[in-house]
């Protein structure tokens, strides 16, 4: 089974705590993912953010496709980083950090995720008719709106890239 990973780098014009505040707040997940998606947090996003804290989401990826995910905070270093990991979901497996740090005039974001699609060779072609473009979809659609909330550092684009490891 091939495994995966997702590279996204942004550069905001907000102070490192204003970043860690709205980005660990689970709740806001759904303020930063494309509206056709119908994400729904169903459940444990009701306080601050915690390792062991697990939170319920309805998500359809794909028109006429809903499923359930549950993730888990394993990691959280105030201000710094947190990662989540997929319990159950559409993922054989998923490992997401997030890392948030001083930039001048602003702040460095870089998510990495590591991730692997069932089903063997199917997920593998499945990947690249449909997942790869997707989650791509999705960070570009996050990158815009995290730029139109707090703005873009001059001169620093965002990257997105991808691997198969």
């Amino acid at each position: 089974m091939k495994s995966y990973q997702l590279q996204a780098e942004q550069f905001l014009a907000l102070p490192v705590g204003e970043a860690w505040d709205f980005l660990s707040n689970p709740a806001n997940l759904e303020r930063i993912t494309p509206q056709h998606m119908g994400f729904r947090i169903l459940a444990g996003a009701d306080r601050s953010m915690f390792p062991g804290q697990i939170i319920h989401y309805s998500v359809s990826p794909f028109r006429g496709f809903r499923t359930r995910w549950v993730t888990e905070i394993t990691h959280v270093a105030q201000g710094q980083y947190f990662v989540d990991e997929q319990r159950f979901g559409p993922y054989a497996f998923w490992h997401h950090k997030h890392f948030i740090e001083p930039a001048d005039g602003g702040v460095r974001m870089v998510d990495v995720i590591d991730y692997k699609l069932p089903l063997g060779w199917l997920g593998h072609l499945a990947h690249g008719l449909l997942v790869k473009k997707q989650l791509s979809n999705i960070f570009r659609y996050r990158v815009a709106e995290l730029e139109r909330r707090f703005g873009q550092l001059p001169g620093k684009p965002a990257v997105l890239s991808f691997k198969t490891l």
